[in-house]
C-alpha cells in the first residue's frame, strides 16, 4: 500500500562540475539552495540583494549588474526612522548614511555582475507574480520596506510579461549561461490562498514556457516536491508558510540528485563527512587521538582539493594550526 506520491525527477543531461561557478537569486528558497551548496565550499553566491520574491525584480537585478549601472542618491529613499534604503534590495540594505548605503549597494552589484559573468549555471526562484508598484513611477518594488501601503499599486504579472522580460535575459546577457529555474514553495498567505494559487500557477505556466523554448533553461521542482510529494503539515515550519528544515533537507537532497552526476555525489558526500570533522568541536583537542584525526583529515583534504578543485584552504590552515 502507498501513502504518498514520490516524485521521479529526471536528471539534468550536462550535469554541474563541482568546481563550477553557480549564482542563486530569487525567494528564500534560492538562500535554502545557496546554503546547502556553500555549506559543501561549493563556489556559489546567493541571493546578494537579499531576497527578491517577483521575477520582475529578480529580472531588474540582473540588468543592472550585468549592464554595470550604479546605484546612485537620486535613487534612494528615506523611511520614517530617517534610514536611507533602496526599493530595489531587501531591508538589510538600509544605513542612516546615503553614502555609505551607496557604497554597499554598489559593491554588491559590482559581486553580482562578476558572479554571474564567470558562473557558468544560475539558479532562479520565483516566488510570487504578485508586485507592488510605486504610484510615482510606476517601477516595480523587490520590497516595500514597510513603506504606507497607499505608496504603491498592487498587481499580478502576466505570463506575457514574465516572459517578456525573460527571454530578453536569456538571449542576451544570459545566452552563454546554463539555467536552472525553480518555483518557491513558500507559501504567500499574505496574498490570500486563492491569489497565492493564481499566482503560482502564473509562474509555473511562465516558467514551462520558457524551459520549452530554450535547450539551457531547465526546471527543478521544489514546488512539487513539498506540495505534492511530501504534502503534509508537518514539512511545514510553525508559520505554516515555510518548509520546516527536515522538508528542505529532502528538497536539497532531491536537487543534488537532479544536478549533479553520481560521481559527484559521491565526491559531495565525502566531503559533507570531511568537512564534518572540522566543524566539530574536539573533546580532547590535545590528545594523540585527535592528532591523528586531524592528519587524516588534511590527508583527505588535500586529496579532494586535487581531485575536485575545490578550495579548502581556509579548513587545511585551522586544521594545520591543531597540529
Amino acid at each position: 500500500m502507498k501513502f504518498r506520491t514520490e516524485l521521479k525527477i529526471a536528471p539534468l543531461k550536462r550535469t554541474i562540475d563541482l568546481s563550477e561557478r553557480i549564482v542563486t537569486l530569487g525567494s528564500c528558497f534560492a538562500t535554502a539552495i545557496s546554503e546547502a551548496l556553500s555549506s559543501q565550499n561549493l563556489r556559489i553566491v546567493g541571493n546578494p540583494l537579499g531576497p527578491l520574491f517577483n521575477p520582475a525584480s529578480i529580472a531588474s537585478a540582473l540588468r543592472r549588474a550585468m549592464d554595470g549601472r550604479r546605484f546612485t542618491a537620486e535613487e534612494l529613499s528615506t523611511n520614517a526612522e530617517g534610514e536611507r534604503f533602496s526599493f530595489e534590495a531587501s531591508t538589510r540594505f538600509t544605513d542612516p548614511s546615503g553614502q555609505a548605503l551607496l557604497e554597499r549597494l554598489n559593491a554588491t552589484n559590482d559581486r553580482l555582475r562578476e558572479a554571474v559573468t564567470e558562473a557558468r549555471w544560475l539558479i532562479f526562484t520565483f516566488g510570487t507574480a504578485w508586485v507592488y508598484r510605486l504610484q510615482t513611477s510606476g517601477e516595480v518594488v523587490a520590497n516595500c520596506h514597510r513603506e504606507p501601503l497607499a505608496s504603491f499599486r498592487r498587481e499580478r504579472l502576466t505570463v506575457e510579461e514574465i516572459l517578456t522580460e525573460w527571454k530578453q535575459l536569456i538571449e542576451g546577457p544570459l545566452a552563454d549561461k546554463q539555467i536552472i529555474l525553480t518555483l518557491s514553495p513558500i507559501r504567500h498567505l499574505g496574498d490570500g490562498l486563492q491569489d497565492n494559487a493564481v499566482s503560482k500557477a502564473t509562474l509555473r505556466l511562465a516558467i514551462e514556457e520558457l524551459v520549452s523554448a530554450y535547450d539551457n533553461v531547465h526546471y527543478f521542482p521544489a514546488y512539487e516536491l513539498l506540495i505534492d510529494d511530501l504534502r503534509d503539515y508537518r514539512f511545514y515550519a510553525e508559520d505554516l508558510v515555510h518548509p520546516s528544515r527536515q522538508a528542505v533537507a529532502y528538497i536539497v537532497e532531491r536537487f543534488t540528485e537532479f544536478a549533479f552526476s553520481s560521481v559527484n555525489q559521491a565526491y559531495l558526500d565525502r566531503i559533507d563527512h570531511v568537512l564534518n570533522f572540522c566543524r566539530h568541536r574536539p573533546l580532547h583537542p590535545h590528545s594523540e587521538s585527535h592528532r591523528q584525526g586531524v592528519k587524516r583529515t588534511l590527508d583527505e583534504l588535500y586529496a579532494l582539493q586535487e581531485e575536485v578543485k575545490i578550495d579548502f584552504s581556509e579548513q587545511i590552515h585551522a586544521l594545520e594550526a591543531q597540529l
